[in-house]
């Protein structure tokens, strides 16, 4: 009756624990001194570094205004031209570490595709490769918040058969860059992550001076540049 009433004890407990987790198995059953069987489990999760490596693919909508100005007077149509929300594809790496069960922070590279306009023999080039640092909090649902800071660096051309000063095409200037980001996480696997998010971020852009007929300036200036984008990753926790 003690051997019976301590096997239906010894199944009352590893019932409940083969249906609470698929990762527990019971390795090794062993008599203990009351006559009761104690249950050693083994577990295959293992636990994490907190550590995680990151690629994104985004699709970047630019908005930004090209300011003119030159020695020779321009009509008042050729003082600007406005850029709203240029599709640009952009990719990023990122690798980062959680912090605790709510905050995690990254580094993040980056780089914004060649933008390229061309009129009337003139041609105006922009590309955007950036470093920032960003932190998030990720909520139970999946959704999350962050913010990032970091330096972009915004390179121009500008070219025409009417410049002369062949050597200064090209301008690259060093931007302070700030973001803030919303987004979800999916979890596909124990390791990997699917991440989608939004990113609103704003960096100045380059100011740039060219020569033509060897005598008079060409200049062109950016400043503001807003980014909206939309990206899809993979996260790789470790």
């Amino acid at each position: 009756m003690k051997k019976l009433v301590s096997i239906i004890a010894l199944c009352a407990v590893v019932t409940p624990a083969f249906s609470a987790t698929k990762a527990a198995r019971p390795s090794q059953l062993t008599r203990n001194a009351k006559g009761g069987y104690d249950v050693t489990y083994s577990y295959t999760d293992k636990a994490k570094s907190g550590w995680y490596g990151a690629v994104r693919a985004e699709l970047s909508f630019l908005n930004w205004e090209n300011k003119y100005s030159s020695d020779i007077p321009l009509n008042a149509s050729e003082n600007h031209d406005k850029y709203s929300f240029e599709p640009l594809f952009a990719a990023d790496l990122a690798f980062g570490k959680r912090i605790n069960y709510f905050w995690r922070a990254e580094v993040e590279a980056g780089y914004i595709s060649e933008f390229t306009d061309e009129d009337e023999g003139y041609a105006f080039k922009m590309s955007v490769p950036y470093l920032v640092a960003n932190g998030y909090y990720d909520f139970d649902n999946g959704l999350y918040l962050g913010a990032g800071v970091g330096i972009a660096l915004p390179t121009t051309t500008l070219d025409s058969i009417a410049f002369t000063d062949a050597g200064n095409r090209k301008e690259t200037d060093v931007s302070p860059m700030l973001g803030l980001m919303a987004g979800y996480s999916y979890k596909l696997d124990d390791n990997i992550v699917l991440d989608l998010r939004y990113r609103i971020a704003g960096f100045y852009g380059t100011s740039q001076e060219r020569e033509f007929n060897a005598t008079h300036y060409f200049k062109n200036k950016i400043d503001l540049v807003l980014d909206n984008s939309i990206s899809i990753g993979i996260r790789y926790e470790f």
